[in-house]
């Protein structure tokens, strides 16, 4: 071969190279944007779950020590926002910020309180209670669903970054890896 093949050789690798890296950066980062967006989502769907709660504890639809447990818990779950680390970029940075005790409490006293005879009483006598009942059980059902599509955006994102590629080549820049979000979000009974 000549020199002027070997060139050609040599740059077509190079170039190669440069693509499947390119590529693999952008991948990267679109699955670090999947991730946040995921994050966001299972924010808002823990909120509507606490609004929902508060529903059914103003609702009269249970007796108004177990409404003031619900309502606490609830309210305290409201107060716990995720923390942004970067206030230019709402999504850059996110952290669950720790509220998986709240979440867990939260999901633990609406077990407690509405258990199968007290729904099923609520079911009974229909009304405002019902419909906030099955407001409740919807939001906790997206709940569930938001944070299962999280952690598997987030199981994708480390299982890319633990590539030997993205690792001496350092595609992933500064960026935190992303952590699984684990905490009691059993449905309530129906």
């Amino acid at each position: 071969m000549s020199v002027l093949e070997w060139v050609a050789v040599t740059a077509a690798v190079v170039s190669l190279l440069a693509w499947y890296l390119s590529y693999s950066a952008a991948r990267l980062d679109r699955l670090h944007a999947k991730v946040e967006g995921a994050l966001s989502a299972l924010d808002a769907a823990l909120v509507r779950r606490a609004e929902a709660a508060l529903e059914v504890a103003n609702s009269g639809a249970v007796d108004p020590a177990t409404g003031f447990l619900v309502a606490a818990a609830a309210s305290q779950s409201l107060e716990r926002t995720t923390e942004r680390t970067f206030e230019t970029d709402l999504l850059e940075g996110q952290h669950f910020a720790g509220r998986e005790g709240v979440e867990s409490e939260l999901t633990e006293t609406l077990g407690a309180a509405l258990g199968p005879e007290v729904v099923a009483q609520v079911q009974a006598d229909g009304g405002a209670g019902a419909a906030a009942l099955e407001r409740l059980h919807a939001a906790a059902l997206r709940v569930q669903l938001a944070r299962r599509f999280h952690n598997d955006a987030v199981k994708e994102v480390q299982r890319v970054r633990s590539k030997r590629v993205v690792r001496w080549f350092r595609l992933a820049g500064h960026a935190e890896l992303p952590q699984t979000v684990e905490f009691d979000d059993a449905l309530t009974a129906r």
